[in-house]
């Protein structure tokens, strides 16, 4: 695709592979119908981030920066999503959950899953 991108450009094929992997929105792997991000900003780190992050790598059986086998999900981490104050955050897609816990996950998740 990158080389499509470059050609139809007329733009070398090293400025195109520089973007895509500059940018974390672009991906060279096929990702899921829907994107969960969960921030590991400071606020949300301290109140539990992380344990959110390990339950659903568990949960969706996906590593950071993967895609689960049914390719429902792709599942990253985020810096900060600008809601410290609504800490431990996370988003699907554009859709920003606020004070997440552990418990919290499989409703959650059982929106997009029943789709």
């Amino acid at each position: 695709m990158q080389a499509f991108i470059a050609d139809s450009l007329h733009i070398p094929l090293s400025e195109v592979s520089g973007v895509v992997t500059f940018y974390s929105f672009f991906s060279t792997e096929p990702r899921g119908r829907h994107t969960i991000r969960v921030c590991l900003g400071t606020a949300c780190y301290v109140r539990g981030g992380k344990k959110i992050v390990e339950s659903l790598k568990d949960r969706l059986d996906v590593d950071i920066g993967g895609t689960t086998k049914d390719g429902r999900f792709t599942f990253e981490v985020a810096r900060c999503i600008g809601a410290c104050g609504l800490a431990p955050a996370m988003m699907i897609d554009d859709v920003v959950y606020k004070q997440v816990n552990v418990n919290k996950l499989n409703a959650i998740l059982a929106k997009y899953e029943n789709e």
